[in-house]
C-alpha cells in the first residue's frame, strides 16, 4: 500500500532529517578533536600490584609490545615495574595486570659496543622515558640508543636510532619469557624452527608452555639489511644475533608480525602495515585509540580525566583478538579454524570481568562483546566446555566458577546479536551438567547440595557459592527460552549457596560430607587458588558472604533482615584490616577494614547498602574508594587490574551506576563522581549529570531520568541504550 503526504509535511521532515544528520556529524566533529590520549597515563598501575604495563597495544590487539625491567618474580607478571632503571629489552606479547607471568615472547634487544658479553640489558634514565596509547620511547643508558615502539593490531614496529657511531647489534631473543623462577627458562620452549630468510627477513616459531602451551608464529622484516647474524647460544639456535653497519646517528626499523597459525599467517599480517612509515602507524594508532576513549566524555579535573581514561585504555587492551587478517586462528583443540567475522577472542580473565567489565562493553562497544560471545561457543565447540580463562585461545582453568555463562547470558537478555541462542544455551547446559571444569564433579554437587569440604579439598565454599550464581544465570536463559524443566534445575542449584550458611557466625563456612562444620573455622585466614588448603578463594569467610549477586534479598533474610545486613555491612568496613593465611595473601589489597576493593571478590559489596534501605552509606563509600584506590601515578591501582576489571569499576562507579547483578541489565545507582559525563551510543548520548555535585555534597537527594523523578534506586539497561538524561540532585546531608 502507498502513502501519499503533502509536499509541506514531506518539506519538513527532510528537513528535521538533514538537521540531525547535521548535529551528528557536529557532535562527532567534536568527539573527534579532542585528543582524549593526553590524558591517559599508561605508567598507571606499573608499580606496587597493578601489573600493568606501558608499551603500544591497539583496542583488542594481539601483540601487546613492551618494555621487560625484570623476571622471575609475581611483581613482575606484566614484565614491567615503573621503579625499575634497567631494560632487558622490548618484547612483543604481555598480559595486562594479571596476577601470574606468562608470555614476554620475541625480546628484542639493541645495543652499541662489543657483542661479546654475557649480560644484555641496559640502565636508563626516566627522564628519556615516555608514553601514551600507542607509543612508547626511551634511551638506553651508556649504549645511547633511542628505542621508539608502537604497534598495530597484529605487528610491533620498532625504531632504534644508533646515536654512536662503530659497533651496533640488536639481539633477538626467542627463549626469553616471563616465569615465576629462573630454573623454568631451560624448559620454556619446547620447540622451535628461526630460520634467517635473507639480510632482511627472518621468520619461524617457538612453541612455549607456562599457563598454557601455545605456539607463535612470526615473520620479521627489517628497513635496512643486517651485515650479518649469527646464534650465540650453540645447537639451542634461539638467541640470535644480528650486526649492523649503523652509523652514528642511523635509524634502523623493524616489523614483527606475529599469528598463532602458521609463518604464512604472519606474513600476510604484515599487510597491516604494508607501506606505512613508523609515524603513519604511530598516528593511526592514536587515531583509534581516540575513537574508543570518546565513547565517554567527562568534565572534571585533570586528576579525575587522568584516572577516568586510564581505565578505559585498560578496559579495551583486551581481550586480545588472536585470528589472523584473514579470519584464521588456532583454537583450543590446537587446530586451525576459520572466524566468518575475522575475529577471535582470547585473553579472558572471566572471574575478574564477568563482574563489570564486560557488562560495560555491553554499553560502550555491544557488537565486540556479541563477537566475544561467538568466540566463547566456538571454544566450546572445540573443548566441549565453556571458557574459564582462556590465553592465546588455550584454556588454563585458573580461577573458579564458569563464568562465561554469566557473559553469554547478559548478552542474549540484552538482545545483543551475532550468536545463536539455542547453540548458545546448549554450551551453557553441557558446561553445567558435564564435567568438563576439573573444579567441579556435578555428581557431587547434586548429591549434597553443595561442595563438602572432605571431598573438594579446596576452596569448597567459594566454589559452591559462584556455581550458584552459573546456576541462576543459566536458569534465566532457560526460563527465556520456555525450557521450564531446565529452569527449575537450574534455580534450585543456584539456592544451594544458603547451605552452607553458619547462622551462628552470619558467615558462609565450609561442611562436611556428614553435614557437620568445618573445624576450627577461622572467620579473617585467607585462603587462594594455590595455597595448601581452606576453603575460600582469594578471600575469607567475611569476605565471601557476601557473594550471593543473584539472591541478595535471600542473602538478606539469611542474615535477620535490613537492619542486621546493614549492621554487618557496617562491622565488615570497620573491622581491622589484617591480612593472613598459610598461602599466597598479595593479591587481598586495598584494604577498608575487611572490605578488600584491590581483589574482586568485593567489588559490588559497598552498593549492598542500597538494597538494604540505607543508600546514603553507598553514597559515602564510593567516593572514598575512587579516591583512595585510584590515583594518577605508577602505585595507583591498589590490586591487579586484572585484564580491565579494576578499571571497569572505576568507570561504572564515576558515571553513578553499577551492574551488582551483572547479568540482565540492571544497576544500582548511586551518585556520578563527575557533575557531567555523556556515553556516545553511535547517534545517541545518555548523559548523566549532578550539577551541584562537591567534595561535600556527596548525598544523593532526589535521581530524575528524563524529567521523570526515578524512585526505585535502580537503572535498566534499555533506558541507557535508548539515550536520555539522568540527573542526580546533591546535598551535603543524607536523604534518610
Amino acid at each position: 500500500m502507498l502513502i501519499y503526504l503533502p509536499m509541506k509535511r514531506i518539506s519538513k521532515y527532510l528537513i528535521a532529517i538533514v538537521f540531525a544528520i547535521a548535529f551528528l556529524k557536529h557532535q562527532q566533529s567534536i568527539a573527534q578533536s579532542v585528543d582524549y590520549t593526553k590524558y591517559v597515563n599508561t605508567f598507571i598501575g606499573s608499580g606496587a600490584t597493578g601489573h600493568t604495563f606501558p608499551g603500544p597495544v591497539m583496542p583488542y590487539g594481539l601483540v601487546q609490545l613492551s618494555p621487560e625491567t625484570g623476571n622471575y618474580d609475581w611483581s613482575y607478571c606484566s614484565g614491567y615495574r615503573y621503579p625499575d632503571s634497567t631494560i632487558n629489552g622490548f618484547a612483543h606479547t604481555h598480559l595486562n595486570g594479571t596476577g601470574c607471568p606468562d608470555l614476554g615472547d620475541i625480546l628484542i634487544f639493541p645495543f652499541a659496543g662489543t657483542k661479546n658479553r654475557t649480560v644484555f640489558k641496559s640502565k636508563f634514565s626516566k627522564v628519556t622515558e615516555h608514553a601514551t596509547p600507542g607509543y612508547y620511547t626511551v634511551v638506553l643508558g651508556k649504549n645511547d640508543v633511542k628505542a621508539e615502539l608502537t604497534a598495530t593490531q597484529r605487528i610491533g614496529v620498532h625504531r632504534y636510532t644508533f646515536n654512536k657511531a662503530g659497533e651496533n647489534h640488536i639481539l633477538i631473543d626467542f627463549q626469553s619469557g616471563l616465569l615465576d623462577d629462573i630454573k623454568e627458562l631451560p624448559d620454556r620452549v619446547l620447540e622451535s624452527d628461526i630460520r634467517v630468510e635473507n639480510k632482511t627477513t627472518i621468520s619461524g616459531f617457538i612453541r612455549t608452555k607456562k599457563w598454557v602451551e601455545k605456539t607463535t608464529f612470526f615473520y620479521i622484516v627489517f628497513d635496512k639489511p643486517f651485515n650479518q647474524s649469527s646464534f650465540i647460544d650453540g645447537k639451542q639456535k634461539r638467541k640470535l644475533m644480528l650486526d649492523l653497519a649503523a652509523k652514528g646517528g642511523d635509524k634502523v626499523g623493524i616489523k614483527v608480525a606475529i599469528s598463532t597459525v602458521s609463518v604464512d599467517g604472519a606474513k600476510k599480517n604484515m599487510i597491516e602495515a604494508a607501506g606505512k612509515s613508523f609515524d603513519a602507524i604511530r598516528q593511526n594508532a592514536k587515531t583509534v585509540w581516540n575513537q574508543y576513549l570518546a565513547k565517554v566524555a567527562i568534565e572534571g579535573t585533570a586528576e579525575q580525566k587522568e584516572n577516568f581514561y586510564t581505565c578505559m585504555y585498560h578496559l579495551f587492551s583486551q581481550p586480545a583478538n588472536i585470528a589472523d587478517v584473514d579470519g584464521q586462528y588456532r583454537g583450543a583443540d590446537d587446530k586451525v579454524n576459520l572466524s566468518a567475522n575475522k575475529a577471535y577472542y582470547s585473553t579472558l580473565s572471566l572471574w575478574d570481568t564477568y563482574r563489570s567489565a564486560q557488562p560495560l562493553y555491553t554499553i560502550l562497544d555491544p557488537a565486540k562483546d556479541a563477537a566475544i560471545v561467538g568466540s566463547m561457543i566456538e571454544h566450546f565447540d572445540a573443548a566441549g566446555t565453556l571458557p574459564v580463562w582462556t590465553l592465546w585461545g588455550k584454556e588454563n582453568f585458573c580461577m573458579i566458577g564458569n563464568h562465561s555463562v554469566p557473559v553469554i547470558v547478559d548478552a542474549y537478555l540484552k538482545g545483543l546479536k551475532g550468536f545463536d541462542a539455542e547453540h548458545a544455551y546448549q554450551a551453557i547446559k553441557t558446561t553445567l551438567t558435564h564435567n568438563g571444569n576439573p573444579k567441579y564433579d556435578w555428581s557431587i554437587l547434586d548429591k549434597y547440595g553443595y561442595l563438602p569440604s572432605d571431598l573438594v579439598k579446596v576452596e569448597s565454599v567459594s566454589r559452591t557459592m559462584e556455581a550458584s550464581y552459573d546456576d541462576w544465570c543459566a536458569a534465566q536463559m532457560a526460563k527465556a527460552l520456555h525450557k521450564t524443566e531446565d529452569y527449575n534445575f537450574f534455580m534450585k542449584r543456584s539456592g544451594y549457596y544458603a547451605n552452607l550458611f553458619d547462622s551462628s557466625t552470619g558467615l558462609m563456612r565450609g561442611k562436611k560430607a556428614d553435614g557437620s562444620w568445618v573445624v576450627p573455622f577461622d572467620k579473617l585466614k585467607i585462603s587462594h587458588a594455590d595455597s595448601k588448603g581452606g576453603d575460600y578463594t582469594e578471600g575469607n569467610a567475611w569476605q565471601y558472604v557476601w557473594s550471593v549477586q543473584q539472591d541478595i534479598p535471600g542473602l538478606i533474610k539469611l542474615l535477620g533482615g535490613k537492619e542486621k545486613f546493614a549492621i554487618k555491612l557496617d562491622s565488615l568496613f570497620s573491622m581491622d584490616s589484617k591480612v593472613y593465611g598459610d598461602g599466597w595473601t598479595l593479591d587481598v589489597t586495598g584494604l577498608i577494614g575487611q572490605y578488600a576493593h584491590g581483589n574482586e571478590v568485593s567489588h559490588h559489596v559497598a552498593y549492598l547498602y542500597n538494597y538494604a534501605g540505607q543508600p546514603w552509606k553507598t553514597q559515602k563509600l564510593i567516593p572514598r574508594i575512587l579516591k583512595e584506590e585510584y590515583k594518577n601515578n605508577p602505585e595507583g591501582l591498589s590490586g591487579n587490574d586484572d585484564c580491565g576489571q579494576m578499571s571497569a569499576w572505576y568507570v561504572f562507579s564515576a558515571l553513578g551506576f553499577y551492574p551488582v547483578n551483572p547479568v540482565g541489565g540492571e544497576y544500582v545507582l548511586n551518585a556520578p563522581f563527575y557533575k557531567k559525563a555523556s556515553i556516545n551510543l553511535g547517534g545517541k548520548q545518555f548523559t548523566v549529570e549532578a550539577p551541584n555535585l562537591s567534595d561535600t555534597n556527596i548525598y544523593v537527594q532526589k535521581i530524575t531520568l528524563n524529567g521523570v523523578e526515578n524512585t526505585s534506586g535502580f537503572l535498566s539497561h534499555k533506558d541507557i541504550m535508548k539515550g536520555g538524561k539522568l540527573v542526580f540532585t546533591m546535598s551535603s546531608k543524607p536523604k534518610m
